[in-house]
This record gives C-alpha cells, structure tokens and sequence, in this order.
C-alpha cells in the first residue's frame, strides 16, 4: 500500500480489494490475463459480430498507417 493514513470507516471492500490484488505475491500466483478463446462461450452470432469487429478495427488501422506513409508524417 502506499502508506497514506485511511479514514477509519472507509470503503472495506475497496481495502479488501487493494489489499488482496495489490499485492505481488499474490498476482504471480493467479498469473497473467488470459486472451486466447476469450469469447469461447459466445453465441455464435455473437462471434462472428466480434469478428467482424475486429477486422474493421484492423483495416481502419492499416488505412490510418497507409495514409501517414502518404503524407510522410
């Protein structure tokens, strides 16, 4: 924690919380985030939505590179 004094009475839940997940220890042993077949248990049209999403996402980013390249910024 970071050593500021806490008002008596405080949020408990929001101790508990930087109590429990601040802490390094902790955090090694629950390991990093999980990303791979994050939306597994999606509906299917759900799924291709993201998808979908997604490539849209990519292709604006490789326009807005192509673009830069373009302008020579």
């Amino acid at each position: 924690m970071n050593g500021a004094p806490k008002a008596p009475g405080g949020n408990r839940f929001a101790r508990w919380f930087h109590e429990t997940f601040d802490d390094w220890f902790f955090r090694s042993i629950i390991g990093p985030a999980q990303t791979r077949n994050a939306i597994h248990g999606a509906e299917a049209h759900a799924r291709e939505q993201w998808k979908l999403d997604l490539e849209a996402r990519k292709r604006y980013t490789r326009e807005l590179r192509e673009r830069k390249r373009r302008t020579g910024r």
